[in-house]
């Protein structure tokens, strides 16, 4: 009576396990058994406790291990990449790689890992449990996860490429806002708010669609599977009522496995419901090993050559190079710049300058032909080595978040005070580094904006000589000053080309005047070479060069 008193209260769990107790009417209650049940009941609880959160710990260990670690390659990888990478993708999908997938992909780990693996583990306990109450109402409740599990795929194929969509439009919308953030001042002068505008509310728009289709369509799979579930609990009920008419089974054990039915569809529709992280996680996963899969720039050599001299004798022989197989940029070229010689490079733009120069320093391999230091193919050299060589200041002068003293001694790791200081007063940096309120150890901010353009110069051509490099590369570094800090400028490099090779890219004609060697380039090729006062009595693409920035001046 008992028994159909809980069953018909509906307390079906309870009533099997007390239809399963041996009660003997007038014998007691064994307070003993009770409490040695009690204790095991205990002891279960305490232990299901701790292995579950050792089993939190443990999955804690490996998800945040396995995220470092693929920050970690990343991190590398960029390195290893060659500089053509960069010139073909934003800086903010790059960092969006980085950054937002690397963390989706460890979220959709942290979330869904633990559930799945004590979804698996509860579906196969129960499934034992069905076994043996009865094989054949086990594989009807089987019969449905073949099913859930092709419903499931095909809803996922679905939805995978608007996931995929979702995060490559994120990495867009950080390339947007990198680059607004970035030239803010150069968009308000013109007027370009409300364009900047436009352009990220269309690529939000396509952020919400691919996101909103995503998660749609990915969340089509909770209530597929639910349903298969109900109709595989309705089947089980239908079977198992049969089997109590025809006296197979009891009706006892026909609840206890219908019970055990719902307790093992509800793991499944919890795996179901994680579809949506998964599928998001995957597309982050795939974003970021699509950047691991990217060609790296060919490996330094194994038997390395270096110079036995330092004198900064660069050979061009036969150089042919292009950025893309079909636009040939460099063809055929040929130059010798002898130790402590000043090369100017001069040309229109897109002639080839600044490719040229980085070509020395092995930023691009090229197609054909070979450059030489000091009789070394670079090729044959480590990078290190080469780059250890050269000395570089660039037209837009780049310092990091840090200290002028630091930014000075990015040049040299481990360079004393008195070399940081040696280094300011040849490049004229001292002269202003005592107005400021902190001296050398005041901090340049982000950009730099703390300090003008003239003074920034002036701390990457400290930076360049506190190297001693072999070779210095200028690449326009007089055109965005003023003319008077030009003058310091053009002061200071005098003293770090003294005795150094020395390569100058330059616009404005005048200050190259003293140079050893002008070459003239116009469309990948050297057209004229020579002195400054041969090349004007030759006449030809100097002189008109020249006479354009002069006009009316007497040459």
């Amino acid at each position: 009576q008992a028994v159909e008193g809980l069953r018909a209260s509906g307390q079906g769990q309870l009533a099997d396990m007390v239809s399963g107790m041996a009660v003997v009417p007038g014998t007691g209650i064994d307070f003993d058994a009770v409490g040695k049940v009690l204790m095991i009941v205990l002891l279960l609880f305490v232990c299901a406790s701790l292995f579950s959160w050792l089993q939190a710990y443990l999955l804690n260990i490996v998800v945040q291990r396995t995220v470092r670690r693929l920050r970690e390659d990343v991190e590398q990888k960029i390195h290893r990449l060659p500089l053509r990478y960069f010139d073909t993708h934003a800086r903010g999908d790059v960092l969006s790689r980085v950054t937002n997938d690397i963390d989706n992909v460890a979220q959709s780990l942290q979330q869904t890992l633990s559930q799945l693996v004590m979804s698996v583990m509860t579906v196969l306990g129960i499934l034992v449990m069905m076994l043996w109450i009865s094989p054949l109402l086990a594989l009807i409740a089987v019969a449905t996860v073949p099913l859930s599990i092709m419903v499931t795929a095909f809803i996922a194929k679905r939805s995978q490429k608007h996931f995929v969509a979702q995060w490559k439009s994120t990495g867009g919308i950080n390339a947007q806002v990198e680059e607004a953030f970035s030239g803010h001042e150069l968009v308000k002068v013109f007027g370009r708010q409300q364009e900047v505008e436009e352009r990220f509310r269309k690529q939000n728009e396509d952020l919400y669609e691919s996101s909103f289709k995503a998660q749609f369509i990915s969340g089509l799979v909770m209530p597929a599977v639910m349903f298969l579930g109900n109709l595989n609990y309705v089947a089980i009920a239908v079977v198992g009522g049969m089997r109590v008419a025809s006296g197979t089974m009891t009706l006892g054990d026909v609840q206890a496995f219908i019970q055990y039915s719902r307790q093992f569809t509800q793991p499944l529709t919890q795996i179901a419901s994680m579809t949506n992280l998964l599928q998001s996680g995957v597309a982050s996963a795939e974003r970021v090993f699509a950047l691991l899969d990217q060609e790296e720039q060919s490996e330094d050599p194994k038997s390395a050559k270096s110079p036995t001299v330092d004198k900064g004798r660069v050979k061009f022989e036969n150089v042919t190079f292009s950025y893309k197989p079909e636009q040939p940029l460099i063809e055929d070229l040929s130059l010798t710049a002898e130790p402590g010689q000043m090369v100017a490079i001069v040309g229109p733009t897109g002639a080839g300058k600044t490719t040229l120069v980085n070509l020395i320093l092995r930023f691009y391999e090229l197609n054909s032909g070979r450059i030489t230091l000091d009789g070394i193919d670079i090729a044959d050299m480590t990078r290190d080595d080469l780059r250890s060589r050269i000395g570089m200041v660039l037209q837009d002068a780049w310092l990091f978040g840090g200290t002028i003293r630091e930014n000075i001694a990015y040049g040299k790791p481990g360079a004393t005070d008195e070399e940081i200081r040696r280094a300011a007063e040849m490049s004229y940096v001292d002269k202003f580094v005592h107005s400021l309120p902190e001296g050398y150890d005041t901090v340049i901010d982000e950009e730099g904006s703390n300090v003008s353009a003239g003074e920034k110069q002036l701390i990457t051509i400290a930076r360049a000589f506190i190297s001693q490099p072999s070779i210095l590369i200028l690449d326009e570094a007089t055109s965005s000053v003023d003319t008077r800090t030009e003058l310091l400028v053009q002061s200071a490099t005098a003293v770090l080309r003294n005795d150094r090779t020395s390569f100058v890219i330059a616009h404005r004609l005048s200050t190259i005047r003293d140079a050893n060697l002008i070459v003239v380039m116009e469309e990948g090729r050297i057209v004229e070479q020579g002195s400054h006062e041969d090349l004007l009595e030759s006449r030809g693409a100097y002189f008109r060069l020249y006479n354009s920035q002069f006009v009316g001046a007497e040459i």
